[in-house]
């Protein structure tokens, strides 16, 4: 009696920890109840910690419920011997309504057709049958015009966000922590419930998968793998966004990638596409994470391989072709731009990148205007006619109006009418002429327009494009020297551009708005270099810009442009302790050498510059807008906009006078001593 207790309990807690699976659940449902045109056999099919398993449980719990007799196979102990089967499954054909339940399936796939052919006929009336295997069963239960009536193929697929977040609430696993989980598991069951079981050492601690989780999912999600070839084959389809056979040659060597390849699209949580091969989701995580485990130094060669490979294949594609392969290429760093994924590997069928029309100009001119300003519109319109084809235009699939666009402009020597009419030229030219001028052959490329009405250079499909085009042209260039890209909003971009290895080398003011100037020598490292440098994720930004006399302020020790980036840094990582004690400013006149607590030197350092820049009204107002976006960290900046009670765009002029208020004030500033931190600028653990 006890026994049966605790089987009838664990049944219980099992179907109430079953999330989501609402049409599988109702085949199964249909199936049970006998009711009219339901099938007789349920073939549930997807990769390993899918779910399947949970279904025939709950197949299993319903059937009795409803009093059916329960016959449950398990294909592991089988040995593909359909004597074995035949036994297992006896009571099946001699019980009326009897449920037969065979899991795991592939292991004894070789029974398929004798199972289908032969020993299902024999089953005693009303019996049905539900078969759950990783493998997905031949077209032959639906070519026969029989057997198609009565079988039932059902793809078992990922939880989606929120069926996951349920699962992990059932399991309780706070809200606060269930994201991480979300985002590693892939919408696996399996995944998800392993998470769970281990939660970080401490609330608010970022969660990673430990050793043990990643040896049992490996386990359990991909098996047994044949040899270290098709072992290093899974680490590369963990990597790449979508991999075919020239990736694998190129990666692999002369390994038979052939037949990896052919290896490769069989396996049951790897989806063939028109594309080429991606792996589940939950897979790809686990692979990813468990060999940066085991391996850190193999893991980063395998990326720098694949790195230098999709630089390769944009190399060799055509223009158009180019934009898709860097989307590809650009899927290796999906988690290394930060919590605002500037970035999206994505396509965009729905926008088309052109060349610029004659009939353009007006609705460019008219863009540039509403964006940025008439001073940089009248620098649009010098290069229109100088270089109309640097242009690129975007437009809506099915419209020919241009929505976004940009220049990539080709220079290879500085003439007076370009430094006329536009300022940013000018300084780039400046920089260039004290810095790293030009040698023969050489040019220096610069992505000098990114304009969108409406949501100018802020992440979308549109800066997507553009982003794709930028380094597009950079991979594809010939004798390029040097290269620059140009933002407005260098608070956004910045950290991105830097971790990438291209500082911020100049500030120009264009009509009174601020243009922020990017810079990269590639004589200092080439583009193969960068890209396999780019992919290693214990990633230092090579030095790629020479700094000069000209970048540094005074009591300095550091190139101004770092320095800038630095305070805009310790900012946005005020409330992120970890991250802030990493900042380059802890090398600056702001940390007194030697101190026992240089990050409460540096704290005390901005804070104290903070109070010194409320010396008239608008400073006053830079100092609320500082403190409201970075030290109170309110979630978003339309809502520190709303707590000062101000538009948005005001808001957004205040904050910029306040950033550069603070950096003045900073490199003025003698060195500190250790203080303690005022406590309303305390930071959250």
């Amino acid at each position: 009696m006890g026994a049966r207790g605790l089987a009838g309990r664990l049944a219980a807690a099992r179907a109430g920890a079953l999330v989501g699976r609402e049409p599988e659940r109702a085949v199964l449902d249909r199936m049970l109840s006998g009711a009219a045109q339901a099938p007789f056999v349920a073939y549930l099919h997807g990769p390993g910690g899918i779910g399947k398993s949970s279904l025939v449980r709950y197949a299993a719990r319903q059937a009795e419920l409803t009093g059916r007799r329960v016959v449950h196979v398990d294909g592991r102990f089988l040995d593909a011997d359909p004597r074995r089967l035949e036994e297992a499954a006896a009571p099946a054909c001699t019980e009326p309504g009897a449920v037969l339940l065979i899991d795991t399936f592939e292991q004894c796939q070789p029974l398929e057709a004798w199972l289908r052919d032969t020993f299902l006929l024999r089953l005693a009336d009303h019996a049905i049958v539900v078969v759950a295997s990783r493998v997905a069963p031949d077209a032959d239960w639906s070519l026969d015009p029989g057997w198609a009536q009565l079988f039932t193929a059902l793809a078992v697929q990922p939880l989606d966000a929120a069926q996951s977040d349920a699962l992990l609430a059932a399991r309780g696993v706070p809200a606060e922590q269930r994201g991480a989980f979300v985002a590693f598991a892939g919408g696996s069951p399996l995944a998800l419930s392993l998470a769970a079981s281990v939660p970080p050492a401490a609330p608010g601690a970022p969660w990673y998968p430990t050793g043990d989780i990643l040896t049992t999912l490996v386990e359990r999600l991909v098996g047994d793998v044949p040899s270290a070839v098709h072992r290093r084959a899974l680490e590369v389809v963990a990597q790449a966004y979508v991999t075919r056979e020239p990736l694998l040659r190129k990666v692999l060597g002369d390994q038979d990638t052939n037949t990896v390849f052919s290896w490769l699209r069989q396996l049951p949580y790897i989806e063939a596409t028109p594309e080429g091969l991606h792996p589940h989701d939950a897979v790809r995580a686990t692979l990813e994470a468990d060999l940066r485990w085991r391996d850190p130094e193999r893991y980063d060669d395998v990326r720098a391989r694949i790195s230098l490979a999709g630089l390769h294949a944009v190399r060799s594609a055509t223009a158009d072709d180019a934009l898709l392969l860097v989307a590809e290429w650009m899927f290796l760093f999906r988690d290394q731009g930060g919590p605002d994924r500037l970035y999206n590997y994505r396509t965009h069928p729905h926008i088309e990148d052109t060349p610029l029309r004659s009939e353009d100009v007006p609705g460019v001119l008219r863009m540039a205007e509403e964006a940025e300003g008439p001073a940089s519109a009248a620098a649009v319109a010098h290069w229109l006619r100088r270089q109309p084809e640097a242009f690129r235009v975007h437009r809506y699939a099915g419209s020919s109006a241009p929505v976004s666009f940009m220049a990539i402009l080709r220079l290879d020597a500085p003439l007076p009418e370009d430094r006329a009419e536009d300022p940013v030229i000018a300084a780039v030219w400046d920089l260039v002429e004290a810095a790293a001028p030009l040698g023969p052959g050489e040019h220096l490329g610069i992505r000098r327009f990114a304009v969108q009405p409406g949501g100018h250079q802020q992440p979308s499909p549109l800066m997507d494009l553009i982003s794709r085009r930028t380094i597009a042209e950079e991979m594809r260039s010939h004798g390029r020297a040097v290269t620059f890209t140009v933002f407005e909003d260098a608070d956004l971009w910045g950290r991105y551009l830097a971790k990438a290895g291209m500082p911020k080398v100049a500030a120009v003011d264009v009509g009174g708005l601020r243009q922020h100037v990017f810079g990269r020598d590639w004589r200092r490292q080439t583009v193969e270099q960068w890209v396999q440098h780019r992919a290693r994720t214990a990633l230092t930004p090579v030095a790629t810009w020479p700094a000069t006399a000209s970048t540094s302020g005074p009591g300095d020790q550091l190139p101004r442009a770092a320095f800038e980036e630095g305070v805009l840094e310790a900012l946005r990582t005020w409330h992120t302790s970890r991250e802030f004690a990493t900042s380059v400013l802890l090398h600056s006149h702001l940390v007194t050498p030697g101190s026992p607590d240089p990050t409460a030197d540096l704290r005390g350092a901005i804070t104290t510059a903070l109070d010194a820049i409320q010396t008239d009204p608008a400073g006053v107002k830079a100092h609320e807008a500082l403190t409201a976006t970075y030290i109170t960290a309110l979630r978003t900046h339309k809502a520190a906009a709303r707590r000062l009670g101000v538009p948005y765009g005001t808001y957004r002029r205040h904050l910029a006078l306040a950033k550069e208020r603070l950096i003045e004030q900073l490199l003025r500033q003698p060195a500190t001593t250790s203080t303690p931190t005022p406590a309303h600028s305390s930071p959250k653990e």
